[in-house]
């Protein structure tokens, strides 16, 4: 017992001087945090004491209101110790990239220090840039040599992995290896290493899922129990459910933000800044297909529901005798599955053709090599093999090197047409190398086995995505369906309330034991939609960062949670209403 006590106060010891050291490793001064941001936490945290003192709501609600600022100051208090994680995270999910290019780089006929400043200077690896700037600043400004600026730099980095391996770089160095055969012998380290994050965030994941089912279930109780309790004590409902549907709310914003962060950085799709790829015209008809007739939608259920327009929703739904009130959330967002069908396919096809491509840059690489020719030359044969949904796109790249483009414009226009994020970043580093001098069978089977990789962990991946969709769309059926349930228990006691009152005898109010007169059952009814409708975007947005897709895909799933909750929510209250009636 002894022991655990004194393992838990040396374990909270080293944590708090964890956070007070990087208290300094801010961008701004100790002082002026503590001041600008520390104290008026601290101040939000006690004036959210006092409102729920002084509030006459009951216990459950008035809860809550203080969790939300001590949330607010614990947030502010280890902020700095989450930036460095941050930091940290921000290196190691593109440190396998960074490295690769490196390597590439490392092969060619540049100088070893040229090598570090093009990587300084590719503002797309962002943090990671910054850091191996600063060996260059070390070596340029400050004349260091390059063993002894990388030793001096793995002593700040916030990611263990880069400062292992900026120490190992630097004494390697400094023994007198060439970076190149340096950098190669650390290739399969660097592959198991990024293989090990990835599959280590897949598996945090997988614990959220199982947090956030508990969560949400807690709170789908908390909804129900607001809903049911007020008609025997008599509370304002609509305060009660108001109150935990915001809690409801906030308890899915901070997992949907939890699983961002958790999520392993690895994009799908390449946006490119300057030219407009061969798809974007019809993805962008998509979208303002799907907006136009989802604003129409609103607007004629809107107009019909308030008589602005002579056409409502029930003119629609004709077939209907009368639309229920759900439906009239459902509905109007219907058309925004056009454009997440047509982002869909278009995502399927830049997964086939990522593929393809480790097979298609070995082959060009070794056939480059053997026959000692032009990547134009090797091509007008490559190109006749099927290498699937990329075919279309090595024949266009054949015909642009054919009609002198220039390499580089080539393969730029070949990544704009695969609209591929790996596919950018390999070719670039492919035609940069063969710029240089570098190996062709080296380069491409340097490139092939690192993509490949990459691609085995997408399958992983994707299976994660799959349980989570499983999970999401059986918790909005089961919240949907509990939801519900309460509201019609509620509202079929309501209507034996009004029957009493009106058949009985006067010697006992009925109305003394349920207290059906204070809800208002439409607004209620609505509250509980919106939370539905809540619930389809942020689920859908989890989906969508977890299989790390285009955001334009999750307008799939959020239809469909939509439908899938309101269909419930009918259906459940057709059920209670008959099983009760019977």
């Amino acid at each position: 017992m002894a022991t655990s006590e004194s393992d838990f106060l040396g374990d909270s010891l080293a944590f708090t001087s964890d956070l007070l050291e990087s208290y300094g490793k801010l961008d701004i001064s100790k002082r002026t945090y503590v001041l600008g941001v520390l104290v008026p936490s601290l101040g939000f945290f006690t004036l959210t004491i006092l409102t729920a003192v002084l509030l006459e709501l009951p216990l459950f609600v008035r809860l809550p209101i203080p969790g939300l600022g001590a949330l607010v100051f614990v947030a502010a208090a280890l902020y700095p110790k989450v930036y460095l994680s941050q930091r940290k995270v921000a290196i190691e999910k593109q440190l396998h990239l960074v490295m690769t290019h490196m390597t590439v780089l490392s092969t060619t006929n540049i100088d070893r220090m040229e090598v570090f400043r093009t990587l300084a200077a590719e503002e797309e690896y962002g943090i990671l840039a910054d850091e191996i700037a600063h060996v260059v600043h070390l070596v340029d400004t400050w004349n260091q040599s390059l063993d002894d600026a990388c030793r001096r730099r793995a002593k700040e980095v916030a990611s263990p992995a880069l400062s292992d391996f900026f120490d190992r770089l630097g004494y390697t160095l400094g023994a007198g290896q060439e970076l190149s055969d340096f950098l190669l012998s650390e290739q399969s380290a660097m592959i198991q290493n990024y293989s090990t994050v990835y599959e280590g965030a897949l598996g945090n994941l997988e614990v959220m899922k199982d947090l956030y089912m508990s969560m949400i279930l807690s709170m789908t109780f908390a909804l129900v129990f607001a809903t049911v309790l007020p008609i025997l004590t008599g509370n304002d409902p609509t305060a009660t459910v108001s109150a935990v549907i915001v809690l409801f709310m906030f308890v899915q914003v901070g997992f949907f933000l939890a699983i961002r962060a958790i999520a392993p950085y690895d994009p799908v799709w390449y946006h490119p800044e300057e030219e407009d790829a061969p798809t974007d015209l019809r993805l962008l008809a998509s979208f303002v297909l799907g907006a136009t007739l989802t604003v129409a939608l609103v607007v004629i259920t809107a107009g019909g529901l308030f008589n602005f327009t002579p056409v409502g929703l029930g003119d629609l739904l004709f077939f209907l005798d009368e639309v229920p009130l759900p439906l009239y959330l459902a509905v109007p967002v219907t058309p925004l599955v056009i454009p997440g069908v047509v982002y869909r396919i278009e995502e399927q096809m830049i997964t086939a053709r990522d593929g393809e491509f480790p097979n298609f840059i070995r082959a060009l690489g070794a056939t480059e090599s053997a026959k000692q020719s032009t990547t134009s030359a090797v091509l007008e044969t490559l190109r006749e093999k099927d290498f699937g949904p990329l075919s279309p796109d090595v024949d266009r790249l054949y015909r642009r090197l054919n009609m002198r483009i220039g390499p580089v414009e080539s393969w730029r226009l070949f990544s704009v047409d695969t609209r591929s994020y790996l596919i950018q970043k390999f070719s670039e580093m492919y035609v940069i190398g063969r710029q240089m001098g570098g190996d062709p069978k080296q380069l491409g089977e340097l490139i092939s086995r690192n993509m490949s990789t990459v691609n085995q962990l997408r399958q992983q991946r994707q299976q994660a995505a799959v349980t989570l969709i499983g999970l999401l769309y059986g918790i909005t059926t089961s919240s949907a369906f509990a939801f519900f349930i309460g509201l019609e228990v509620v509202n079929v006691l309501a209507d034996l309330t009004e029957e009493f009152s009106v058949s009985g005898s006067g010697r006992f109010d009925f109305g003394q034991l349920i207290y059906a007169g204070v809800y208002d059952i439409p607004l209620i009814e609505f509250l509980l939609l919106t939370i539905i409708l809540f619930n389809g975007v942020l689920s859908s947005l989890m989906i969508r960062t977890i299989d790390g897709g285009n955001k334009m895909n999750a307008y799939i799933h959020f239809v469909m949670l939509v439908w899938l909750g309101c269909l419930t929510a009918v259906g459940t209250r057709m059920l209670v209403s008959t099983i009760l009636a019977v």
